[in-house]
């Protein structure tokens, strides 16, 4: 039991904001565990950002400079919420001081800053929990218990989807998202991965893939000062956008099943289309993450023919019960990263992993390159060991 621990954020966004609000959170919901979190320091590089985000959550100090958070003996647990290209050094160097660490996806630019950061935590013995957030849903985990279960019988096909429009102005500014130097990959990185960990928390190991990307708004004008999540700009200098908007990708899995994993950016229409559709050979289920809390499920002996009924998710499904009391009570995106943070001050406490790791960054990261690959070849590329 943890009776108070001391926690850093690192990048003060839009996601360093719902981190400090999950642990904020984490008594409220699981009032038993003893998990008491202390928001001791947030470092953010843009002036007055941090100073604002201790004003209003109760931070007791604040730094422009990560690296004051290294040496900070009240921190022991660290949220790397920085962009993608700080990854690597800030989850090494917090590792290598001891400090357990809640990074968020993709963990750097490739998958060999994913591994290092997985090596660090082993090498130092600390804990290192991944924002693969759409797992955590009580639905996506009820659905993983029924496929596990035969209730589908053996799977055939799934299509996972991940569609959004937060891109698709031509008038988004052109921020370290969209440079391989600062952001690696583009939507492969950003929704890609998530798509890539909800196929293999459902399936199992991907084995091959041949994958095809896409730029579909090549230029972007920079933006003329600081930038949180997507912001628009206009008149600036246009510069190119050098990762990719879009990727289809079929996958093949160790299991058997074939799949499609398709992910867009800059899909005008669409507001966080995701989800993903699994068949077997006696039924199927369906999930979209805009309706979090359901679940299509088709099961029985009819095959053709085979009604497709709406399970609303309750307590019994994951953690459902430590926000809602019955069925059909929703729950919300944050409430996933809520769950996200107790588990990972889980894995503190007891000293073991509680929800996503690092090794399913690595995992991930590694289909994501094996997807570039394909795109460079024109052909199928083997995940095989």
């Amino acid at each position: 039991m943890v009776d108070s621990l001391g926690v850093a954020v690192v990048g003060f966004g839009w996601m360093g904001r719902v981190h400090t609000q999950a642990y904020a959170r984490v008594l409220h919901h699981y009032p038993q565990s003893g998990l008491r979190p202390q928001l001791i320091t947030v470092a953010e590089e843009v002036p007055g950002r941090a100073e604002e985000a201790a004003a209003q959550f109760g931070f007791a100090s604040t730094t422009r400079d990560w690296r004051d958070v290294v040496k900070d003996p009240r921190v022991q647990a660290v949220s790397i919420t920085a962009p993608n290209f700080l990854h690597r050094e800030i989850g090494v160097a917090m590792a290598e001081a001891g400090k357990h660490i809640w990074i968020e996806k993709p963990v750097g630019l490739s998958a060999a800053d994913a591994r290092a950061v997985a090596d660090a935590v082993a090498t130092a013995g600390v804990q290192g929990a991944v924002g693969f957030n759409y797992r955590n849903a009580p639905a996506v985990e009820a659905a993983r218990e029924l496929i596990a279960s035969g209730a589908i019988g053996t799977v055939t096909h799934v299509r996972v989807r991940l569609f959004s429009d937060y891109a698709a102005h031509p008038e988004g500014a052109l921020t370290w998202r969209y440079e391989k130097e600062r952001g690696g990959s583009g939507v492969l990185g950003d929704l890609a991965s998530h798509g890539v960990d909800l196929a293999r928390y459902l399936l199992g190991d991907i084995e091959a893939l041949a994958a095809d990307t896409a730029v579909f708004i090549p230029e972007r004008a920079r933006p003329t000062g600081a930038t949180a999540g997507h912001t628009r700009a206009t008149g600036g200098e246009l510069g190119p956008v050098e990762n990719e908007d879009y990727v289809n990708c079929l996958l093949r899995f160790a299991s058997g099943a074939r799949g499609v994993l398709e992910a867009c950016r800059v899909s005008v229409g669409e507001q966080n289309n995701y989800g993903f559709e699994v068949h077997g050979t006696k039924g199927a289920v369906f999930w979209d993450f805009r309706r979090m809390n359901e679940l299509g499920v088709s099961r029985g002996t009819s095959y053709q023919d085979q009604p497709v009924s709406t399970v609303y998710v309750g307590p019994g499904a994951g953690e459902f019960g430590a926000f809602q009391p019955g069925a059909a009570n929703a729950m919300g995106m944050d409430d996933l990263k809520v769950i996200e943070a107790h588990r990972f001050l889980r894995s503190v406490a007891e000293g073991k992993p509680h929800g996503a790791t690092l090794a399913d960054a690595v995992h991930s990261a590694a289909v994501l390159e094996a997807m570039v690959r394909s795109v460079e070849s024109g052909s199928w590329v083997s995940l095989r060991a």
